[in-house]
């Protein structure tokens, strides 16, 4: 039976649209993936773009808020942001909580490829992290 894992940040655009693929893609055989937000703004287009280079494609993904996963029971839910980790609703049957803080790539600033590569730090942080987090 695969594990259901949920992760949360405040616009559901990137950070959590990456883990969502990333774990998805490693550890797709075990676990369940599903991703959220507090709001729902849409999946960044620098997102897809970096997740495209690692050969994962997160384009068919949505925004979408915590609330359209009700009645879901996650084993696990990962706020990857401060801002979600203070606002993240109660969310029952959570047999787990994990917070991991990843820098928010969409403030990065400059032209297309420096925003491109703050995007590409981030998506790197968070498969280590995946990696080890939930290898076993």
């Amino acid at each position: 039976m695969k594990k259901k894992v949920l992760f949360v940040c405040t616009h559901n655009s990137a950070r959590s649209q990456m883990a969502e693929g990333i774990l998805r893609a490693v550890y797709g055989d075990r676990y369940d993936v599903y991703s959220a937000g507090t709001k729902s703004t849409g999946v960044n287009k620098y997102a897809v773009k970096v997740m495209r280079e690692i050969g994962i494609d997160i384009s068919s993904h949505t925004s979408k808020k915590v609330e359209e996963l009700k009645g879901i029971e996650f084993d696990v839910v990962v706020t990857v942001c401060d801002s979600a980790k203070e606002s993240c609703p109660y969310i029952p049957g959570a047999k787990r909580y994990v917070h991991k803080s990843f820098k928010d790539p969409s403030s990065a600033t400059g032209d297309e490829e420096e925003i491109l590569e703050t995007f590409r730090k981030v998506r790197d942080e968070i498969k280590s992290w995946i990696v080890e987090e939930f290898s076993n």
